[in-house]
Order: structure tokens, then C-alpha cells, then sequence
């Protein structure tokens, strides 16, 4: 006999006894099937862009988290503020103010009109910062195509930008697409080069985005015009500018195209969208009398008496424009103050639905908690809701705009940045903008780029603590004046320097003595004796001479 034992099975350990095992009760049966981007993500897409956008305009939660990212990312628009590399291009502090100066006061003149910047001239360039978020965030991302046309005597600049929302970038059916109820294939190969499409996006052998399909139609939409597709590439050949913007934030490597921000909360605010509707449907119900005559009398002889008809609303389902007048033998009309007369052999009964409305506003929170954790919007932010303390609310301000920043740096980087650097480029080349040496020397462009775009201010919700914190912070050496009044939504920090030395020579030529934008922490004066005065919040002290 021999004495050779069985090798033991190895014993499971790691993930194998924790998210990784096939054997434990509450994992065995939870095997999902992760892909590729492409098959995660693309295949899923139509269906993903249909329901968020079905969201956004039926669901009170799902609009307010779109349209608060709207305010709190772009506000009334993100303005340029250019910031020139004076060191790299040899320039004195005052001829790099005075070419800053210049330059925003020209691009102000394209983009603040829509006819200037819009191919369709319907918004001007921070009404297309708004249009250009709402649609990233509703349809996963969002594109720009560059556009020219034709200088006219009031505008000399032929920029244009054109937005394409994310339904109109995919793959041509000629290159292997093929879209019906039992397939969604939005993978597909260029015939001309052999480059692979995925959604529409183009890329080389080395994964890079080399051109975008754009189709002149959307993909459910009626019309005669037949659906072709263009192809443009992503930047010029001569000039290396991009002819196309391309919006998104990616969430997985090798990812081409954008998630919409409601997905990962998609089933969450049907449910919750539902569960208000049945609320709500349920408080009217309870809003109305139903009473039931109980009678022997013969049906024949009860009297008739005309009452409003159709649903609870007391609007005729079938057809609205009917007369809400019913004629059934078996309806009365109840009108405020009424006195009924019953028979001897009549009674009246009243109906009480009791539905358990009492949880409604606990369950509301609860899920909007969980929606907003998801969304990175807390739920005091989400629903406007500002009912705990000072320190909570101020946290829950403090963590949404840590997500706010995050995208409107991607805003930047995807949209205004490259803009203004299109602008620019024709603005000098028209010879509007001077910038020697801007078309030689990559590293001279870049510094002649130099931008950076004040957008809206976290808000405030005790201006004197944070303005207190602000001074301790500047005299601490933390943040620099300009800094701090770029957070508080000051404005440029060198130009209120000149306006308040302005104001301060009106007060003293008008024999007030008086010192605007004195940085007294404690809000003392000295009196004459060289004692400090305490002049209270909130307080200004100006005295004549």
C-alpha cells in the first residue's frame, strides 16, 4: 500500500473569504458581468442619456442637482481674468497690467455678444458655459465644434463655436454600427485608415482622439433630411488648434465617452419620483367628500341632480373640453354651507381613506441623503434646506464646493481655456493684440495664454466670521489679498486698491476724515488721546475736520 496522502485544498483566504467568495451566503448568487468601457459604458449610453433627461424634467430632485452645479459652477458666466508670464516674456509689471487690461476688454467684445461667438447666435459665450455644463452633466458629456465665419464691420473675428449635444457624435452605421431593439453596437472600424470608432470618437493605433463622427440628425428624430455623418478632426493639421471641444470627465481608463452625472442615482429618483406622486394622489384623495346615500327608495324615483364628472381633479378624463356637468340618477352635488333633507328611510355615510402619510417626510430625507452623498451634493445643498447649525451647514457648503471647483476646473480645461486660446490666436494674427513672438516659440504662446476665470463665490452664512477668518488668514501670510477677495467675490483685488484711493481723496477733499479699506481686525479708531475706540459691528467712523 502506498502512504502517499491527498494534497489538502488550498484554504481560502484574502478576498476569497470577504467580496471575492462564491460560496458565502450573502455573495454567492451576486456575480456581476463588468466589461470593457466600450460594452459598460457606450452600449448603455442612449438609454442612460433618455432616462436623465426624462429625470431632469420630472423629477424635482434630479433638477435641482443639475441646475444647482449650473449656479454654483457657472453662475452668470466664468470671466477671464488674463495672466500673462511677465518673467518668461521680459515684460515690466505695468506693461503686463496694461496688455491684461487690453485683452479682457477685447475678448469682452466677442464674447459678450451672441452673435459674436454662437454659430447660431443664440447665446453669447457665458450663456454656451451654462448650455455647455447642463448638457455634460444631463448627457455625459458635451462638444463644440469650431466654427468660421465671415469678419462683418461691427464684429472683425470669425470664431464661432457650435454646440453638439452627445446624441449627434456616434458611429456611422457604414463603419460597423448597427442600432435596433435587439442590438446596440456602438463600436465600428474607418474603412479609409483602419482606426477603430467608439461612440463616434475616432482614435489612432495609440489610443489617441484623432477625429469625432458628428451626424446631422438625431438618432430618434423625424425628418425627411437623410442622416449622414461628418467626420472632423481633432485638431488642425497646420495650425495644431482643435477644431472640435470635447467636454466630459472620465471615471475608467481607455473611457471615450462621458456618463450622465444622474446615473448612478437613475433608479433611486424614479422610485422617489413615484413614491411623490402616490403621496401627493393619495393628499388629494383625502382632500375630497365622498358620502353615500343609503336608501330603499327605488332608483327611479331619486332625483336628479347635476354634479361635475371625470377624475379627482374634477376634470373630465376622456376629453377636457367636455362640460364637467354629470348626468347619473345616482350623483349629488355638495357645495360649501349645504343643508341636505333626508327621507325617513335615507342615512348618509362618509368615506375616510386613511393613508399613512406620516413617514413621507423622514423617508424624503433619506433618500435625498443617499442621493446627494452619490451626486457629491449634500442634502442641505440639494433640497435648500438650511435648518442645522452654523458649523453643519457651513460643512455641508465646504464639501459641495470641493465638487463644484473640481468641475469647474474641467469646464476650464475642456471649454473657456481652449477658447480663449482660439480667440486669441486670431486676435493676434488680425494684429488687434500684440504679442511678439507668440506664432514662434510654443513656450512664448503659452506665456502670452496665461488666463485664469472668476467664476461664482461659495456662499456665506455668517459674513462677519468669515471675513474675520479672512484678515487672520492674510495677516498670517496664508492667502494674499488678491486671494482672498477673488473667495469673497470681491472682484479684483488691484482694482478695488485704485478705486478705494480714489474714494479716499473725494472723502478728504470733502473734509471727511475717514480711511476706506483699513484692515482693523478689531474694528478700533484711535480717538485723540491715542486711546482705541471701539466702534461696534457693523459700524463706520467718519469725522470732519
Amino acid at each position: 500500500m502506498s502512504n502517499t496522502k491527498k494534497p489538502h485544498a488550498p484554504k481560502v483566504s484574502g478576498y476569497s473569504n470577504a467580496g471575492g467568495s462564491l460560496t458565502r451566503r450573502a455573495t454567492r448568487s451576486f456575480k456581476p458581468d463588468s466589461n470593457s468601457p466600450s460594452q459598460d459604458i457606450n452600449q448603455n449610453n442612449t438609454t442612460l442619456r433618455q432616462r436623465s433627461r426624462m429625470l431632469y424634467m420630472s423629477s424635482p430632485v434630479a433638477a435641482s442637482a443639475i441646475n444647482t452645479n449650473r449656479t454654483k459652477v457657472v453662475g452668470t458666466g466664468l470671466t477671464l481674468k488674463a495672466a500673462i508670464d511677465r518673467e518668461v516674456l521680459g515684460m515690466t509689471p505695468e506693461a503686463a497690467k496694461a496688455w491684461q487690461t487690453k485683452t479682457e476688454a477685447e475678448f469682452l467684445f466677442w464674447a459678450g455678444n451672441r452673435r459674436n461667438c454662437d454659430a447660431l447666435g443664440m447665446n453669447n459665450f457665458y450663456g454656451l458655459q451654462q448650455l455647455a455644463l447642463k448638457s455634460w452633466l444631463m448627457s455625459g458629456d458635451v462638444f463644440a465644434v469650431v466654427k468660421r465665419s465671415p469678419a462683418t464691420a461691427l464684429n472683425p473675428y470669425s470664431l464661432r463655436l457650435h454646440l453638439i449635444e452627445a446624441d449627434r457624435i456616434s458611429t456611422p452605421d457604414t463603419c460597423g454600427n448597427v442600432i435596433n431593439k435587439w442590438a446596440n453596437i456602438t463600436e465600428g472600424k474607418n474603412t479609409a485608415n483602419g482606426n477603430k470608432i467608439f461612440d463616434g470618437v475616432e482614435v489612432d493605433a495609440n489610443g489617441l482622439a484623432v477625429a469625432y463622427w458628428v451626424r446631422n440628425t438625431y438618432p430618434r428624430e423625424v425628418t425627411l433630411e437623410k442622416t449622414t455623418w461628418q467626420r472632423i478632426e481633432a485638431v488642425g493639421k497646420k495650425t495644431g488648434l482643435p477644431n472640435i471641444l470635447h467636454v466630459m470627465d472620465c471615471e475608467r481608463p481607455d473611457q471615450y465617452r462621458g456618463v450622465p452625472y444622474l446615473a448612478p442615482v437613475i433608479e433611486m429618483l424614479l422610485q422617489l419620483r413615484r413614491y411623490t406622486e402616490s403621496e401627493l394622489m393619495a393628499a388629494l384623495v383625502q382632500s375630497f367628500f365622498t358620502a353615500w346615500i343609503v336608501t330603499k327608495t327605488d332608483k327611479t324615483v331619486i332625483p336628479t341632480n347635476e354634479v361635475g364628472g371625470g377624475d379627482i381633479a374634477g376634470v373630465p378624463a376622456e376629453n377636457p373640453d367636455e362640460s364637467n356637468v354629470s348626468h347619473s340618477e345616482n350623483e349629488y352635488e355638495m357645495g360649501p354651507g349645504s343643508v341636505f333633507h333626508l327621507d325617513e328611510d335615507e342615512d348618509i355615510k362618509f368615506g375616510s381613506p386613511n393613508v399613512p402619510t406620516a413617514g413621507f417626510d423622514t423617508f424624503v430625507k433619506t433618500m435625498g441623503k443617499m442621493v446627494g452623498g452619490a451626486l457629491e451634493e449634500p442634502y442641505e445643498i440639494l433640497f435648500k434646506e438650511f435648518n442645522s447649525s452654523y458649523s453643519a451647514s457651513r460643512g455641508a457648503l465646504l464639501e459641495a464646493w470641493e465638487a463644484y471647483k473640481m468641475r469647474r476646473v474641467w469646464l476650464q480645461d475642456g471649454f473657456c481655456q481652449p477658447t480663449y486660446e482660439l480667440w486669441l490666436s486670431e486676435a493676434v494674427a488680425l494684429g488687434r493684440i500684440k504679442a511678439p513672438g507668440f506664432f514662434d516659440d510654443p513656450l512664448i504662446r503659452a506665456a502670452w495664454c496665461g488666463a485664469r476665470w472668476i467664476g461664482p463665490v461659495q456662499g456665506s452664512l455668517d459674513p462677519k466670521k468669515e471675513v474675520e477668518a479672512a484678515i487672520l488668514q492674510v495677516q498670517n501670510g496664508y492667502k494674499t489679498h488678491e486671494q482672498v477677495t477673488r473667495e469673497m467675490g470681491g472682484g479684483d483685488w488691484e482694482e478695488n486698491v485704485e478705486q478705494l484711493r480714489r474714494e479716499n481723496e473725494l472723502l478728504q477733499a470733502a473734509g471727511i476724515n475717514a480711511v476706506l479699506g483699513s484692515a482693523n481686525f478689531n474694528n478700533e479708531e484711535e480717538n485723540d488721546d491715542g486711546q482705541s475706540e471701539n466702534l461696534g459691528d457693523g459700524e463706520q467712523s467718519y469725522r470732519r475736520n
